[in-house]
């Protein structure tokens, strides 16, 4: 038994020290710019400083215009994680952005995903029943608009193609609300607001086009240049 003892100890101290060790390579740091505040938690992450850099410079170039365009009540302290373990690209909620410490690696140019997680930020829709193919391509809407690094990054809204839907979310979408908001100035902002004031139904594109989105569509596809 004294045997057992000394050999159990230094086993479960080693256990502890690795554990302290793994807990102290997560750093955090505080950025403030313009009355926003970041806050960027590392977990060991492996991302260039470079790559996190672009991520911070982009956060406070796109986030001001984001939320004095649409949101200006959104919320001024946002949080980045870099995660090892998210197996996705990012996902927003609660404003803590969470980046997939993999594809940050193999993608540092791919910045501009804080110009699309940062809007889900700024729309604050909150839970309700409300269309994901909307909220997504307002989202990668924004991306275009304000992004500043797509062009490098090979980030861009396809051109139409016989079979798209405007329910196919993301790029798609937001191709046909960049040309919605062509033809209808301010719509994309209307839509915003609608959804985050819990007022949006299908007859919200009537109210604000004077057509429904199916009308809508249909025009694209016979002209959708943008």
């Amino acid at each position: 038994m004294q045997h057992a003892k000394r050999f159990v100890v230094p086993v479960v101290l080693a256990l502890s020290l690795s554990v302290a060790a793994t807990a102290s390579a997560d750093t955090t740091k505080t950025y403030q710019r313009g009355g926003y505040t970041l806050v960027v938690t590392d977990k060991n992450s492996g991302v260039a400083q470079s790559t996190v850099d672009t991520m911070v410079s982009t956060f406070f170039t796109i986030y001001p215009e984001e939320a004095r365009d649409f949101n200006p009540d959104t919320s001024k302290t946002v949080t980045f994680v870099l995660d090892p373990s998210y197996d996705g690209v990012a996902a927003t909620a609660n404003a803590t952005e969470t980046y997939s410490a993999k594809y940050m690696i193999s993608h540092p140019k791919d910045t501009d995903t804080v110009t699309h997680e940062s809007m889900h930020i700024v729309q604050d829709y909150g839970q309700q029943n409300i269309p994901g193919w909307l909220v997504e391509g307002i989202a990668d809407y924004a991306r275009y608009r304000y992004g500043v690094n797509n062009a490098a990054a090979g980030w861009s809204l396809p051109a139409y193609q016989a079979g798209q839907k405007y329910t196919d979310s993301y790029r798609v979408t937001a191709r046909f609300l960049v040309w919605v908001e062509q033809h209808f100035p301010g719509a994309v902002q209307r839509f915003d607001a609608a959804l985050r004031g819990r007022r949006y139904t299908a007859n919200t594109w009537v109210q604000i086009t004077g057509a429904s989105v199916d009308t809508l569509w249909d025009r694209y596809t016979r002209s959708p240049g943008i």
